[in-house]
């Protein structure tokens, strides 16, 4: 059945649509199966299952009902681009606070139209919120400036904050993984568990929070800096969460606000996400995205992408979102993956489609990672303009040929390199964790830097 004629009105300008501020607007690239009529008459179809609509006329739909349909506004077959408009109205609220959610914006917008029989595929790859629906989500409210004050940093322009991930990310007890934090901390600042850490039978959560404490406090003596720990806090049971983020702040007391509270926010979706966001509002809110290439990865033409998803997790109130390497780590990524940190910290950014502007809501922290080392970061900052981020490099550090604190240390010396526009051969000679990272990663070191051992010489011996 083509239903364009009630839910397509090609003669919508966007730039009215987003004038008129009571519209979320969404492109795609959408494919129809073969056989299924026309291009318009599938993403007509898209938008009825997105919003008020079905497959057929219903007898309970009145005039009010076909003054809140979805409308394909603009469509370009030979791009396989269609873009919709959502009135606000359509999208669910809180009953007890009037709030927007993160799961309607998605039931409609990813909802049905990925099932349909007449689509190929169909996958978002922007969006755009208008004002009078932006201020209804939370946002965040713990950003990089907080820990930049935890660490006694500026508040502007604070900088890279030197991260890590203890390696193996399963099968060590909570005694040997608090010492590999401690020798961590003698060179770095920030520590997160892996995804799958939490309450393992070989390593109980309660034990190893105490431990990891211990350890914070004996690497803030040794070194007179403050440390950060970034604890995995997600469960399907939100009672679960919180039970965990108290047993922390209790323990760690002092350092309260040394600690981040890791949420996997594709697995355990927007419930586990904002349960951390309002429950713990004072603790950076660490949004882990473990799962998400499921259907953010370019060879997935369903679902929608990182760039979604990073926008998203801002709207929810993340704190920082792990983001990728923008193809300088081993994770799928290209550099135009920029792109997700400027949406992130920008106050006005533009996106594949729109300029989102987000009317002072505070930015989200880019979280690095991914098969990063020192070689790697100065072509990293270069790509990106700047170093206020967090970068959690596991083998990085502890796959550094001095151990972890070097590790940590050639980290930080890489940024300095970059800081000062210096060649990082030259920069090595006198800055020996930074040389030592050329031997600790030669296949890297080959690649980025031919010729270096001649050029190094004793140096990284």
């Amino acid at each position: 059945m083509d239903q364009s004629d009630r839910y397509a009105n090609l003669k919508l300008k966007e730039a009215d649509l987003i004038a008129g501020g009571r519209h979320v607007l969404v492109a795609y690239h959408m494919k129809p199966k073969p056989g299924h009529g026309t291009y318009l008459a599938a993403a007509a179809h898209f938008a009825a299952e997105s919003s008020t609509g079905t497959n057929v006329e219903v007898s309970t739909t009145d005039d009010f009902t076909r003054g809140v349909d979805a409308l394909v506004y603009e469509i370009d077959e030979s791009k396989e681009l269609m873009k919709i408009a959502y009135p606000i109205e359509l999208f669910d609220r809180n009953i007890i606070d009037g709030r927007a959610m993160i799961a309607s914006f998605l039931t409609l917008t990813i909802g049905n139209n990925q099932g349909m029989g007449d689509i190929e595929y169909g996958k978002m790859h922007d969006f755009y919120v208008p004002p009078a629906y932006l201020r209804l989500f939370d946002g965040p409210s713990t950003t990089i400036k907080d820990l930049w004050r935890v660490l006694g940093r500026p508040v502007v322009d604070g900088g890279f904050i030197v991260g890590t991930i203890i390696k193996p990310k399963l099968g060590l007890r909570p005694k040997p993984f608090a010492d590999a934090c401690y020798d961590f901390w003698l060179g770095g600042d920030f520590i997160k568990n892996d995804e799958p850490q939490g309450n393992q039978t070989f390593a109980p959560f309660r034990e190893a929070v105490r431990l990891v404490n211990d350890a914070m406090v004996r690497a803030q003596d040794k070194t007179g800096q403050a440390k950060l720990f970034s604890f995995n806090i997600t469960a399907d049971d939100h009672y679960e969460m919180v039970a965990r983020g108290e047993y922390i702040l209790e323990t760690f007391g002092p350092n309260a606000d040394h600690v981040a509270f890791l949420v996997d926010g594709y697995v355990a979706g927007p419930a586990a996400v904002t349960t951390a966001r309002r429950q713990f509002p004072k603790q950076y809110l660490h949004y882990h995205r473990a799962g998400h290439g499921a259907v953010t990865s370019p060879s997935s033409k369903r679902g929608y992408t990182a760039f979604v998803l990073s926008k998203m997790a801002r709207l929810q109130g993340a704190s920082g979102i792990h983001t990728g390497t923008m193809g300088f780590g081993k994770m799928e990524g290209e550099a135009a993956d920029r792109n997700i940190a400027f949406m992130l910290t920008e106050d006005k950014a533009q996106g594949p489609y729109y300029e989102q502007d987000w009317l002072g809501m505070a930015p989200t922290t880019p979280i690095i990672s991914g098969g990063m080392n020192a070689l790697r970061m100065p072509g990293f900052f270069d790509n990106l303009g700047h170093s206020n981020l967090i970068m959690t490099a596991g083998g990085g550090a502890f796959g550094h040929i001095d151990g972890g604190a070097a590790g940590a240390t050639s980290l930080r010396q890489a940024e300095q390199c970059w800081k000062a526009k210096a060649n990082p051969i030259e920069f090595a000679k006198s800055h020996r964790e930074f040389a030592r990272a050329f031997v600790s990663f030669p296949h890297d070191a080959d690649k980025l830097f031919p010729g270096w051992r001649d050029k190094l010489g004793q140096a990284a011996a």
